[in-house]
């Protein structure tokens, strides 16, 4: 479902991803903005990008290109991930598929908390990395990176968010991102920090600043 009912001046925003998760992230995030937001399920996309670039950045241009070839309106690609410091990087941009091709957030923590078994707690930081390529009409409009760093904890904790969040602590606000209402996620995450560039971005590309 698209993020409000459409207006004539509204633009049409396709955030190309097929998370739903991520998708109602990034539409509650830019609802204040003139945007119909609509993710590939909703528009019934049957061409799929490969995601095989090495870096979080290349994965999200090459799929705001692809995605956003067809379309009339501005085209989102976001690419976002896990990279823990003990596990040299890893899962990166593996992350939705970390445990096997076909992997659920839960295998994927499961994997994650069994190589991180018995590491110190100064030997857990990890940072989750958020990349946004806005394009329209194949030009590329605006490239956005966003980062928040925490530590993995030994255990799940918190029942919100999706992905990685029950097993990525905060500290500044002593919680997992599992355990954040969506709000207090968005002023702080990787993603809510990469969003608020593009927000900004898209205030001044099209004089949405209010005078």
């Amino acid at each position: 479902m698209a993020s409000k009912k459409s207006r004539l001046t509204d633009i049409k925003l396709l955030i190309a991803t097929t998370n739903l998760g991520k998708a109602e992230e990034i539409g509650f995030f830019l609802r204040e903005l003139p945007l119909v937001t609509v993710s590939l399920p909703e528009i019934k996309s049957k061409d799929t990008y490969q995601e095989e670039s090495a870096s979080f950045l290349e994965n999200a241009r090459g799929k705001s290109l692809f995605y956003g070839k067809n379309m009339k309106g501005l085209t989102l690609g976001e690419d976002s991930g896990l990279a823990i410091d003990f596990l040299k990087g890893a899962p990166g941009v593996r992350s939705a598929r970390f445990s096997d091709p076909g992997a659920t957030d839960a295998r994927n923590i499961e994997k994650v908390l069994r190589l991180m078994e018995g590491v110190p707690l100064h030997k857990r930081g990890a940072r989750f990395i958020s990349c946004l390529v806005l394009s329209q009409g194949g030009q590329i409009l605006a490239e956005i990176t966003g980062e928040a760093r925490g530590i993995i904890t030994s255990a799940k904790r918190g029942q919100s968010g999706f992905g990685y969040d029950p097993i990525f602590y905060y500290p500044p606000l002593d919680k997992t991102f599992a355990e954040l209402s969506p709000g207090e996620k968005n002023a702080v995450s990787h993603r809510g920090r990469a969003l608020e560039q593009l927000k900004a971005f898209l205030q001044k590309h099209f004089h949405w600043t209010k005078t």
